[in-house]
């Protein structure tokens, strides 16, 4: 299982997250209490090492900012969380080695991925950041043509019971995971990884851009 843990702003996570395991770090650009400078990102991204995945998320941000941003941090990935379009997707997928794309459980536009390009998928609650779990059952006749990350009110005691039921490629955490608002809980993250993991250790979920 594919694990995301996002939200970091401090090096100490960054490093806590990859050594227990996580295959992707998330930092978020856009307006939240988890928003880190690029300054810091660009600190984290060089101390992180290579196999670990340095996520940038951004929220109704120009393309070109995106851009721009995830070259001068050494981003290895965006995230678009916002209402971005698809031909801006698509114009941020031809510029940035890896593009998730992030939609709520009852978007519309999850029926025409295909109008977004080649990105990575990501289904979230329809308030990202609330940590509130939305009705994973809502997905059961959605007809999704690619594997996807699942968020949204994930924690260490229900992410098994959502991938059980799901059955998506990852999963992506942040509020549940935290002592406080931008600080990661070093006990959360290692249950959450744990957890994870064991409930699906069959699929090889190896990253590949």
């Amino acid at each position: 299982m594919f694990v995301k843990i996002c939200g970091v702003t401090t090096e100490d996570d960054a490093l806590l997250a990859a050594g227990l395991g996580a295959d992707a770090i998330g930092m978020i650009f856009a307006t939240s209490s988890r928003r880190i400078s690029s300054g810091t990102a660009r600190d984290i991204v060089r101390r992180l090492p290579p196999e670990v995945l340095t996520v940038g998320v951004f929220r109704n941000e120009s393309k070109e900012r995106v851009v721009e941003i995830a070259n001068k941090v050494g981003l290895r990935a965006v995230q678009l969380h916002g209402h971005e379009s698809a031909e801006d997707t698509r114009w941020v997928a031809e510029r940035v080695p890896t593009v998730f794309r992030a939609f709520s459980a009852a978007d519309p536009a999850l029926d025409r991925l295909s109008a977004f390009g080649d990105v990575r998928l990501l289904i979230d609650s329809p308030e990202p950041g609330s940590g509130e779990a939305f009705d994973w059952r809502t997905l059961e006749d959605r007809d999704i043509d690619r594997p996807f990350l699942l968020a949204g009110g994930l924690h260490p005691d229900n992410v098994a019971e959502a991938i059980a039921l799901v059955r998506p490629w990852g999963v992506d955490v942040a509020t549940g995971v935290e002592a406080r608002p931008g600080i990661k809980d070093p006990s959360k993250v290692q249950r959450f990884i744990a957890a994870a993991r064991a409930a699906d250790g069959r699929r090889d979920t190896t990253f590949r851009t």
